[in-house]
C-alpha cells in the first residue's frame, strides 16, 4: 500500500514546488512601489511567452498583447481611468468613499511598461471546441493568460497592477482597439520598490480575507461542513491560521 504523505509521482522537486508557492502567495496588485528603470527585453519576452502558453478552450489562443511604451497612449489612457474613477468613487456609501479617496489603484504613468492583454471573440471561428454550451470560456482563457504573466513577472521581480476602472468603449478607442475585440486586462508592469506583505486592499480595511473553509461545499451547492470533522476542511483551516501568522504559505 502507497504511503499517503510520499510525493506524488510527477511532482516538482521540493525547492521548485515551493517557488510555485511562493510567487502564488507573495503575487501584489501593485500602484504606488513602481520605478522607472526600464524592464529588458529579455525579460518581458519571458514573461509574455509565460502568458502565451496559458490554456485556452478548444486551443483558441484568444489573446492579443497591446504593449503601451509612449507616454502620450499612457496619458490618454490614464484621462480614461480619471473620468471612470471620479465616477466610481460617488457609487460608494460615505464611510467606503472616504477610504476610495485615499487609494492608489494604477500606476498607468509610473510604471515603464503598460500591456492590454483582449480577447478576439471571432477567433477560430463561431463554432469552437468547449465553448460550444458556456460561450463565456474564450472569456476565461484570456484571464488565464493574465494570471500567468502576473506569476511569472512575480517570480522575475517585477510588480503587476491591473486597472479595470475603465469604460470599455472609451479604453477601446484610447487604443485603437476594434469593439469586437475585448479588453480583458489592462496592466502596469515594472520594477518595484518592494511588494507589500498582505494585498493593499486588506491593509486599508477594505475587505478581509475570507476563511477558506467558509467557501467550501461537498457534493452539494450549500453543503458545508459546519463542525470541521472532515480532514480536508481541518487542514486547510489550520493552513490559513498559519499564513495569517507568518505571513507566507507553510512549506
Amino acid at each position: 500500500m502507497e504511503n499517503p504523505s510520499a510525493p506524488l509521482a510527477h511532482a516538482f522537486p521540493d525547492a521548485d514546488r515551493a517557488a510555485v508557492y511562493h510567487a502564488i502567495f507573495s503575487r501584489r496588485d501593485v500602484r504606488g512601489q513602481f520605478l522607472p528603470d526600464p524592464v529588458p527585453d529579455e525579460v518581458l519576452s519571458r514573461i509574455l511567452m509565460a502568458a502565451h502558453h496559458a490554456p485556452s478552450v478548444g486551443f483558441m489562443q484568444p489573446w492579443n498583447f497591446l504593449l503601451v511604451r509612449s507616454s502620450t497612449v499612457k496619458q490618454r489612457v490614464h484621462d480614461v481611468f480619471s473620468d471612470a474613477n471620479a465616477e466610481a468613487a460617488r457609487m460608494f456609501p460615505d464611510g467606503k468613499r472616504e477610504i476610495y479617496s485615499k487609494l492608489k489603484l494604477q500606476g498607468i504613468l509610473e510604471s515603464p511598461i503598460n500591456l492590454c492583454i483582449t480577447c478576439d471573440r471571432s477567433r477560430s471561428g463561431p463554432v469552437v471546441l468547449g465553448r460550444t454550451h458556456m460561450p463565456t470560456m474564450d472569456l476565461y482563457s484570456s484571464v488565464c493568460a493574465v494570471q500567468n504573466l502576473w506569476l511569472a513577472a512575480r517570480a522575475e521581480g517585477l510588480g503587476v497592477g491591473w486597472v479595470s476602472i475603465f469604460h470599455e468603449k472609451a479604453l477601446q478607442d484610447a487604443l485603437g482597439i476594434p469593439h469586437h475585440i475585448v479588453p480583458i486586462a489592462y496592466l502596469c508592469i515594472g520594477r518595484v520598490s518592494h511588494f507589500n506583505d498582505k494585498p493593499e486592499l486588506e491593509k486599508a480595511g477594505w475587505l478581509p480575507r475570507l476563511p477558506v473553509s467558509d467557501l467550501l461545499y461537498y457534493d452539494q451547492w450549500g453543503q458545508a461542513d459546519s463542525a470541521l470533522a472532515d480532514p480536508l476542511t481541518a487542514q486547510l483551516a489550520d493552513m490559513q491560521r498559519a499564513i495569517q501568522q507568518d505571513g507566507h504559505f507553510p512549506a
